[in-house]
């Protein structure tokens, strides 16, 4: 290997701070999947689906026949480098048979696979043929008139619009998600008639309401959704929010099946039926015989046997509950403004969409009214020819070199070049009078026009008519019925869990490594002696209910929160569950202590090594949604001696290494607000020793209470006497 100093060159290393190597390399990057990938614009489209449909309709594929959709990859490629894969996997969303659209803009021919179905694949591009929708016309109608801007594409060697003209808010109207770099965007479609009645509105009165006409979103598999007022007025305003979409059913009583036809459009088959068999193995779902998927040719369809007895309509609350028959779609309207991100609400959005469509309205008039402009110039032209034909045949024979005729007309009748080229094109058979005069009487008619043009960019009124008219055409053509249905919040039949969990007295049993019981007491009295593993024993027992919460805490200060009817009824010559594994505990995490909180009405006081105290209420640990794990438990400051749950203000005992014991009543320490707080000193030590453990005085077999006891805390307490130690003496009879 050659050394580099010897030819004289020096390697050297060039610190770069990090956050210049972010903005240098890494901020260019993210602001390009940002703008040129993954955000959609205000005409409704991302990038890719721009080039796709603008290539699809350069190939003559709007009012032609199919062709093949390999066909249609590969021309699209000119546009889109980012390879055949990406490219058909845009157009298979945006087909007709794949059914992620409530107004599909390809119509494909083939299997183009299932939005419902992350199993039913779509077939190779080589098999599938496509073609434009009809509702394409209104992307592309204004395209050929300057409406909108030409940019180069990426090796410069075609020109492609920078956004498509679109006469309707196909923003809302188009299911859209995207990921970019730091931000992302998902955009729910709504139903087209009640977009263009909004949009209408909104033109005709800026401060409309917009639930007046926009109901709420419409998705292309149907289902029902749960309209929440509160959440649709936040959604509209903000641009972020969600909504609950159901899945419709019938029971055939015949046959006591339930048939699925409509699932959120968040969801799988393949999702849904996994949930199901999840619940039936668990033993939550015993209603249910059987469950498969008979989706065929007629469309989606999951049928669940049912066994004798059961109610379809209660089984299937509670399905809606615990499976994703009832899923969320969550929302946010994050779109490209002039190349810049902003998330917006409906009524911005309207805001941008009709400010943008007018100005493209503006420059389709403006440029049909210069066309007009320049007829109307060669129509001046030719009208001065009329004046003498025989003189302007007479210039044109006697000039000897073919580039003088329209120099020559031009001084000859005192017309432009423009105006003499066109004359002097025209053919011999048409210098006939009565071509001219019906050339010439076209002149009158394009003034009127061309003033009505230009009487209409003057006036906004006419602009706003015009979009208003456009939107009026494409409801009464495109329009069609809402797919998803409206269930408002008063008809929903909530599932009370509590009511469908049954209830029955249990003993439950804590081990020391972690194993746990739930026995009922005809078990109880049939059994023997409690099992457990060698070297384990029995660490906390309550007796309660079958419905009741219990919560486990652990020495990672963590709780995990379960209800007893989630574990199965136990015998005692078993060892039990394994809590690690049944809920799921962090690598090396051991159970502490369980507390079942009833109400959560009482305190809980955690003693630490320290000599502190730490007072919370239960209420901190209650939830209102089912989280199953609460970080940051109580206070890792000082290891854990002992947890005490207390409904009332009683006398405890503290006894510390020495051996020193301190009476002391829970009323002088102050409950905390925080799970975490280190609490109070209680019990002051010697450096060389700690808090040993910690007991009511009941429990305690001290005599002389008074030596003991302390008024104020912290207090050193006492060092315990023989008599006051608990223990009894053995003596020799």
């Amino acid at each position: 290997m050659v050394n580099p100093n010897v030819l004289g060159l020096h390697a050297a290393v060039v610190e770069q701070p990090i956050t210049e190597t972010l903005e240098t390399n890494y901020m260019p990057y993210a602001m390009s999947v940002i703008v040129s990938r993954a955000i959609p614009e205000i005409d409704g489209f991302k990038p890719s689906h721009r080039k796709l449909l603008y290539t699809m309709y350069k190939m003559g594929l709007l009012n032609g026949g199919r062709t093949k959709s390999a066909n249609i990859v590969g021309q699209t490629m000119r546009l889109n480098p980012h390879g055949d894969a990406a490219i058909y996997d845009t157009m298979v969303r945006l087909s007709t048979g794949y059914g992620a659209l409530l107004h599909p803009f390809v119509d494909g021919k083939g299997n183009f696979g299932k939005a419902y179905s992350r199993d039913m694949a779509y077939a190779a591009p080589r098999y599938t043929e496509a073609k434009l929708s009809a509702i394409c016309a209104e992307l592309f109608r204004d395209l050929d008139q300057d409406a909108v801007d030409f940019v180069d594409n990426y090796d410069n060697t075609m020109k492609e619009p920078s956004l498509l003209p679109t006469t309707f808010p196909n923003i809302l109207v188009s299911a859209n998600q995207g990921i970019a770099v730091g931000m992302a965007s998902q955009l729910c479609g709504f139903n087209l008639g009640e977009v263009c009645d909004t949009a209408i509105a909104y033109l005709k009165h800026p401060d409309c309401n917009l639930a007046d006409t926009l109901l709420g979103p419409d998705f292309p598999g149907g289902g029902e959704m749960i309209c929440d007022h509160a959440a649709l007025e936040t959604i509209y305003r903000t641009g972020r929010g969600s909504v609950k979409v159901r899945a419709k059913y019938r029971y055939d009583k015949a046959n006591n099946l339930i048939e699925i036809y409509e699932i959120p459009y968040t969801t799988t088959t393949e999702a849904i039926l996994d949930k199901v068999a999840e619940l039936i193995k668990a033993g939550k779902a015993k209603e249910i015989a059987d469950m498969r998927d008979e989706t065929d040719l007629n469309g989606l369809k999951l049928t669940i046997d049912l066994k004798r007895g059961t109610d379809p309509d209660k089984l299937m609350q509670r399905l809606f509950r615990q499976t994703t028959l009832q899923d969320s779609m969550s929302c946010n309207f994050n779109v490209l403004i002039s190349g810049m991100p902003r998330v917006m609400g409906v009524r911005e959005l309207l805001q941008e969409w009709c400010a943008w469509r007018t100005e493209c309205v503006r420059r389709r008039v403006y440029y049909i009214m210069h066309r007009k402009m320049d007829k109307l110039h060669l129509l001046k032209g030719l009208k001065k020819i009329l004046l003498d034909i025989d003189k302007a045949v007479k210039i044109i024979r006697e000039t000897d070199s073919d580039a003088e005729v329209v120099p020559n007309l031009m001084i000859g009748f005192g017309i432009d070049s423009t105006q003499a080229e066109f004359v002097a094109e025209i053919k011999l058979r048409n210098i006939n009078k009565e071509y001219i005069l019906k050339r010439v009487e076209e002149v009158d008619s394009l003034e009127a026009e061309i003033a009505d043009l230009q009487d209409t960019l003057d006036k906004p009124a006419r602009i706003r008519n015009i979009i208003i008219d456009e939107l009026t055409a494409v409801r009464k053509k495109y329009a069609v019925p809402r797919r998803t249905s409206i269930l408002y919040s008063h008809e929903v039949e909530e599932f009370d869990e509590e009511e469908e969990t049954p209830d029955y007295p249990v003993t439950v049993f804590l081990s020391r490594e972690g194993y746990f019981k739930k026995i009922t007491p005809q078990s109880l009295r049939m059994s023997g002696e409690q099992k457990y593993k060698e070297g384990d024993g029995l660490a906390q027992t309550f007796e309660t209910t079958n419905r009741a919460e219990v919560m486990f805490f652990t020495d990672k200060c963590q709780v995990y929160k379960s209800r007893l009817s989630e574990f199965d009824d136990s015998k005692a010559s078993v060892l039990g569950d394994y809590l690690p594994s049944k809920l799921g505990f962090d690598e090396g995490e051991s159970v502490r202590f369980l507390v079942l909180p009833g109400d959560y009405s009482g305190h809980i006081f955690f003693f630490f090594e320290n000599g502190k105290a730490a007072r919370v209420a239960l209420s901190a640990y209650q939830t209102a949604s089912n989280r199953r794990r609460l970080t940051g438990a109580y206070s890792d400051r000082s290891p854990v001696v002992q947890f005490m749950v207390l409904t009332e203000d009683r006398e405890i005992a503290l006894y510390s290494t020495e051996p020193r014991a301190l009476i002391v009543n829970t009323a002088l320490m102050v409950p905390k607000s925080t799970r975490t707080t280190q609490g109070v000193n209680v019990l002051t030590m010697k450096p060389k020793y700690r808090l040993d453990h910690v007991c009511l005085v009941e429990e305690s077999g001290i005599r002389n209470l008074a030596r003991y006891r302390g008024r104020n805390i912290p207090a050193a307490g006492a060092l315990v006497k023989e008599e006051d130690s608990g223990e009894e003496q053995l003596t020799l009879i």
